[in-house]
């Protein structure tokens, strides 16, 4: 149906207007299939890539895709296949980093009505189960109930991630995790293949989504729809808690990604363990989940991404205690959910590490012999054997070493 071609130069003018600019495409009735390509001045600046049809969000993958096909059948990992509408298409872009004197750019836009002409990248065949997967840890529990083993902060190809969704997957379950949140950055693409990974290997799949900008991360647990992270935190929070999620403030010390969103609201969950928690000495992810609201559940994230660059999966492992006692069966995603909405969490270092959970009104330390029970005035009591039990007194728990590192802790 044709080509479009656009330019021109982002400054720091238009960033300092708003970091979200918009460039049209006209999309014919008959459309079949819609190309997007992006190439920039790559010296000092980071370009991000979204689509917006006029029905709405059709996908983003930020900085880690130049180029994305969208066909009614089909599209590239990141973004929503379906009928194209006819109308005017805005091709998203993000002025994540500009050099001073900002950065030229080129796209191409190509529609075409022919099926198969233009078609997005295929994702590998699909991962077999595991042949023999880590036995499950049994941890005490209240009558009814188990802990799972989790992770709520991974990423795969629908955004900055390497893996797809059954490999992520199958990877888990390697791990000797129960259930984990898939998170892809401003996107729910991902969404779609959750219940069919989850059932050929065996795990618990959260859909879920990082809502990203440069001033935070929250990570939008539930199956939501798409969260517009272009408007602010506060709606963030009221679109998840409309479609019956949860939202966390993840990693809110991490770096250049760290969390500086002033908020009406407190979201009910952060993310007070992550990856880049690098000296278990340190007290200041603590300090920050004490500032920002004490109350705040706290869940854990490896952020993985890919090998190398992040923490495996349940690096550190979040424990959710669920309504759900058949060890020969995932549990829902929505059981997984409410264990976390009533508070029913714990996190260690790794899935096979010393854990501190609440169980029946009391404090449970299992396979931490030796290590030392700290509360909110300190240092208490010293574990002994494999299961010591202490009085369920309220706030914030940990295990530590007797350097003060933090072995595992519960709200």
């Amino acid at each position: 149906m044709g080509v479009m071609r656009h330019g021109g130069r982002w400054s720091l003018e238009d960033r300092f207007g708003s970091c979200w600019q918009y460039v049209p495409v006209e999309v014919p009735p008959g459309a079949f299939a819609l190309r997007i390509e992006l190439e920039y001045q790559r010296s000092g600046a980071i370009l991000d890539l979204g689509c917006m049809g006029p029905a709405g969000f059709r996908g983003w993958s930020g900085g880690s895709r130049r180029s994305f096909v969208i066909t009614a059948d089909e599209a590239t990992p990141g973004y929503l296949p379906g009928e194209l509408e006819p109308g005017t298409w805005q091709v998203m872009i993000g002025l994540h980093t500009l050099p001073p004197d900002g950065a030229q750019y080129h796209l191409l836009a190509e529609v075409t009505s022919k099926r198969g002409r233009l078609r997005p990248e295929t994702a590998p065949d699909q991962m077999p189960p595991l042949d023999e997967q880590p036995p499950r840890r049994d941890l005490p529990a209240a009558a009814g109930r188990r802990w799972l083993a989790g992770d709520l902060h991974t990423h795969t190809v629908h955004s900055d991630g390497v893996m797809t969704v059954p490999e992520l997957a199958r990877f888990a379950v390697g791990q000797g995790l129960d259930f984990i949140a898939v998170t892809d950055h401003n996107t729910t693409s991902h969404h779609a293949e959750l219940p069919a990974a989850a059932a050929a290997h065996g795990i618990t799949l959260l859909p879920g989504q990082e809502v990203t900008t440069q001033e935070g991360h929250a990570g939008a647990l539930g199956d939501l729809g798409w969260i517009d992270f272009r408007e602010p935190a506060d709606s963030w929070l009221a679109a998840t808690e409309r479609g019956g999620g949860l939202l966390s403030v993840n990693h809110p010390i991490g770096g250049h990604v760290s969390w500086t969103i002033p908020m009406k609201r407190r979201p009910p969950l952060i993310e007070v363990w992550h990856w880049s928690w690098l000296d278990p000495h340190w007290t200041t992810p603590l300090a920050w989940w004490m500032a920002w609201d004490p109350g705040a559940i706290p869940v854990g994230g490896s952020d993985w991404h890919r090998p190398g660059s992040d923490a495996p999966p349940g690096t550190p492992t979040t424990w959710v205690d669920c309504d759900h006692d058949d060890p020969r069966e995932a549990a829902a995603p929505q059981a997984v959910l409410d264990g976390i909405r009533a508070g029913r969490t714990a996190i260690s270092t790794s899935r096979d590490g010393p854990v501190l959970l609440r169980v029946d009104g009391e404090l449970l330390a299992a396979d931490a012999d030796g290590a030392i029970l700290a509360g909110p005035q300190g240092p208490k009591a010293r574990v002994r054997g494999p299961l010591a039990r202490f009085p369920g007194e309220p706030g914030c728990h940990r295990l530590t070493d007797t350097t003060g590192a933090t072995l595992a802790l519960t709200g």
